[in-house]
């Protein structure tokens, strides 16, 4: 319902039928109007305030923004805005069991940084956000990731998409217009690509990752998007020979490349994959977030960014709306540094591989006739379907109570042709009481052999 909201404004200020200046209806009274939770409507606000297509005053109300983003089309129609639909077992992409947020750690972290914190840090502070949360992310960023950065580098944000708008209006002052995305890819980097008005320009994706060759095609594209690590949704790494390939075309053009780094602690399978940004630390940006290992409730994320775009990011997030709560960034610092960080990280991949031996075993032996591919690393897998049977397979698992999502959903608009069938089955949201049932009702749902 958030999401279906923000595209609702957001179209509603492009076409001018919400004017600059225009004053919107409370939260609460809108709400009341579209049978939403009051939280619902507040977010969705907070997220446009932040995108800079409305503005908020405390104490005032919400409007239109005087100067409002500049008017793209949309990337794809905007529903109608209305209840999301809730299914017993949710089998989606996005997020993780967050019954397994550490309560107990979490709240020890939280009172040892609140006692320790300086007056200062309850300021307004600068952009990058608190050193000692950079410090911190330096040092494990380096230790796990292989990250080349030091604190200075680093600007802490209130999530990717976040992140992706500040860097989409730096972008553009800069003089960029178009911005290379992944052609089956998350559907969000493509919308944020747009929001932020650039043109996203879709790569084929096959079984190395993203063809990156083709950006030379594309003299126009500025940056380049990718989740090389563990491509969403495939499940593949960017090939070696694509790996340099792309930070080559960063270093002879000057572009830049946007590393999502979304799930990265999460390989259970043979060598680690590194970090891209560790090939040239001038033309990588390095993505992370908490919304895996903890939670995205609290709208943790970071950005490991080459010098001078470090400091041009800093300067206008401290411009507007687009601080990150003090408390939170204080009590990760001393979560990483008094090591519970890595503790839970352990446990929770081990809870996570086993669901995903779990499905893997199930569908060996229930339904060996679905190839499942991305089983190496994250939080979902993709089972390759027979031609014709997505939208079908998607159906009936709705039926059975299951939400899932169909290889479809994650295609950018300007793509070329479908590359097959298949469904994304991510084993991390259900809790663990609820997964076994939801796994049998989706092995109900899979198209018979033959």
């Amino acid at each position: 319902m958030r999401a279906g909201l923000i595209r609702a404004l957001r179209d509603a200020v492009r076409s001018g039928r919400l004017a600059p200046g225009t004053r919107l209806p409370s939260s609460r009274a809108l709400a009341a109007d579209l049978g939403m939770a009051r939280n619902t409507v507040a977010e969705a606000y907070g997220q446009l305030v932040a995108e800079g297509w409305l503005t908020a005053r405390r104490g005032s109300s919400t409007r239109v923004a005087p100067s409002p983003v500049p008017p793209r089309p949309a990337a794809r129609p905007a529903p109608p805005v209305r209840p999301a639909e809730r299914l017993p077992y949710d089998l989606r992409t996005g997020t993780a069991d967050v019954a397994t947020f550490p309560r107990t750690a979490w709240a020890a972290a939280a009172r040892r940084a609140l006692a320790a914190a300086p007056n200062d840090a309850f300021g307004y502070g600068d952009g990058h956000g608190r050193p000692e949360l950079r410090t911190a992310l330096a040092d494990y960023l380096a230790r796990v990731r292989g990250v080349r950065t030091d604190p200075e580098r680093i600007v802490v944000c209130s999530g990717f998409m976040q992140g992706v708008a500040l860097l989409g209006r730096v972008l553009r002052r800069r003089g960029v217009r178009a911005v290379g995305v992944e052609g089956r890819g998350f559907w969000g980097h493509h919308e944020s690509v747009d929001r932020a008005g650039l043109r996203g320009v879709p790569l084929p994706v096959d079984a190395l990752g993203a063809d990156v060759a083709e950006l030379d095609r594309h003299p126009d594209v500025g940056a380049v998007l990718l989740t090389p690590a563990h491509q969403f949704p495939t499940g593949v790494s960017l090939h070696p020979d694509r790996r340099t390939a792309v930070v080559d075309w960063a270093v002879r053009t000057g572009g830049l490349v946007l590393e999502d780094d979304y799930d990265g602690e999460f390989r259970y399978d043979g060598r680690k994959v590194g970090a891209l940004q560790s090939l040239a630390p001038d033309h990588v940006v390095h993505c992370g977030t908490v919304s895996k290992s903890l939670a995205p409730g609290l709208r943790l994320a970071w950005m490991a960014l080459p010098g001078e775009l470090a400091r041009e990011v800093a300067e206008l997030k401290a411009t507007g709306e687009w601080g990150t709560g003090v408390l939170d960034q204080l009590t990760f610092a001393e979560f990483i540094a008094s090591g519970a960080y890595d503790r839970h990280v352990r446990s929770v991949r081990l809870r996570y591989r086993r669901r995903r031996d779990q499905l893997v075993a199930a569908l060996a032996a229930h339904a060996p006739h679905i190839a499942v591919t991305g089983i190496a690393a994250g939080l979902h897998v993709v089972l390759r379907l027979p031609p014709g049977t997505e939208a079908a397979t998607v159906r009936a698992a709705r039926e059975r109570g299951v939400a899932l999502e169909g290889l479809g959903r994650f295609r950018h608009p300007l793509a070329g042709a479908s590359a097959g069938d298949g469904i994304v089955v991510a084993y991390g949201t259900p809790p663990d009481h609820a997964f076994s049932t939801a796994l049998a009702a989706l092995l109900e749902a899979l198209p018979p052999a033959g």
